[in-house]
């Protein structure tokens, strides 16, 4: 089953640039989009998509968890609310890169 969240995260773009980084080339396992967005308060909205809850937990566990860690530092100041979204319908596989 598909699941989808939107998190808002209290971070810039430098240190988003730094987790990306230490997330490395390959793709998360099951992701089918993440979405980053800057808000009008400096912060960053992700919208992330998956195959599922399972495949979501193992890559923050495996993946996502280690990178932000390292990118802050080892003083990550806590998980931020996720809003889960209650998928009706998903189609679409187009993902995009915005130029620097």
């Amino acid at each position: 089953m598909v699941y989808a969240y939107i998190q808002d995260v209290p971070i810039g773009e430098e240190l988003y640039s730094r987790i990306i980084e230490g997330l490395g080339p390959q793709p998360l396992e099951g992701s089918l989009l993440h979405l980053c967005v800057r808000r009008d308060d400096g912060g960053l909205r992700y919208i992330d998509v998956w195959e599922s809850e399972a495949h979501c937990a193992r890559a923050f566990e495996e993946r996502i968890h280690p990178a932000v860690d390292a990118a802050f530092a080892g003083a990550r100041p806590g998980e931020p609310t996720i809003q889960h979204l209650d998928v009706v319908h998903a189609m679409g596989s187009l993902l995009v890169e915005k130029d620097s």
